[in-house]
């Protein structure tokens, strides 16, 4: 568990917290698959992933961001096309050459994106993962993220873990969630010592607790712990946000060997040329 230092602003829930106050949050290094330079994706957890979304997030939330025939590409859940055709045919987008030009819904095509956030307060999670830090610290947020992992798929997966019973501190008709791992909502005056800190991690959070521990039944038969789900959720957003992350390591990995090999022979031809001359000497 590492405990964490973030510039909170109050949101939404009509609370009164100060703005720019510091709030300690708890977020967990988790030891994704897809971390350091050689990491990649586990397939298996990403199709576990989508399932959550599937069941459990996409009541409320949207991926308008991603193609759905994405989920048959290498380096993803991998889904055969005919799946993914099975799969986009669930889910209704709204098509504006329908009904004269009006606007209809129809069954969604691999060629689709999925469907946005069927609330109006539900954010979209297409680049969720990229747009929260797991860890901030002296040294910045980016060398955190390179030193303790990718950053996003921690805090997603910390949020999912971090609702507890509401402190003692607090009333009990507070409104939000109490979440361990939120900065950025309401703070009750009560958990506030006499210079104003909070004396409790995190904040409340609008969001009721979405995961609980057996939400979902994997085939093949898979723990369905409420850790496991969220970070197999998060690893799944993690994709969403980052479809391309096994290719770029590749490609960047292929691009390290050749310039060492070519580092090698430009400095063997160095030698080679300027021998002559330093014998003369």
């Amino acid at each position: 568990m590492i405990r964490t230092l973030t510039l909170s602003v109050a949101l939404a829930l009509g609370l009164a917290a100060p703005a720019f106050a510091e709030v300690e949050t708890e977020i967990e290094d988790f030891a994704f698959s897809f971390e350091g330079p050689f990491g990649s994706y586990d397939e298996m957890q990403l199709q576990r992933g989508l399932q959550i979304f599937t069941q459990v997030c996409a009541a409320c939330h949207g991926l308008s961001r991603v193609r759905i025939g994405t989920l048959s590409d290498e380096g993803g859940p991998g889904l055969p096309e005919d799946q993914s055709r099975a799969y986009a045919a669930q889910l209704e987008v709204f098509d504006k050459t329908l009904a004269d030009g009006q606007g209809d819904y129809r069954p969604a095509t691999p060629a689709d994106k999925f469907p946005g956030s069927a609330l109006a307060n539900a954010p979209d999670l297409s680049l969720m993962a990229k747009a929260r830090a797991g860890f901030r610290g002296p040294y910045g947020t980016g060398l955190n993220q390179l030193f303790k992992g990718m950053g996003g798929a921690e805090y997603i997966a910390s949020l999912m873990n971090g609702y507890h019973e509401t402190p003692a501190c607090a009333p009990a008709d507070f409104a939000g969630y109490y979440n361990v791992a939120f900065a950025n909502g309401g703070f009750p005056d009560s958990c506030k010592d006499e210079n104003g800190k909070n004396t409790v991690p995190g904040s409340w959070i609008a969001m009721p607790q979405p995961l609980y521990g057996d939400d979902v039944v994997f085939d093949p038969q898979h723990d369905a712990t409420l850790e496991s789900e969220s970070q197999d959720v998060a690893a799944f957003l993690m994709w969403a946000a980052e479809p391309k992350l096994n290719g770029r390591k590749t490609a960047g990995l292929t691009g390290i060997i050749i310039l060492s090999i070519l580092s090698v022979l430009l400095y063997l031809t160095n030698k080679r040329l300027w021998a002559p001359h330093k014998r003369k000497h």
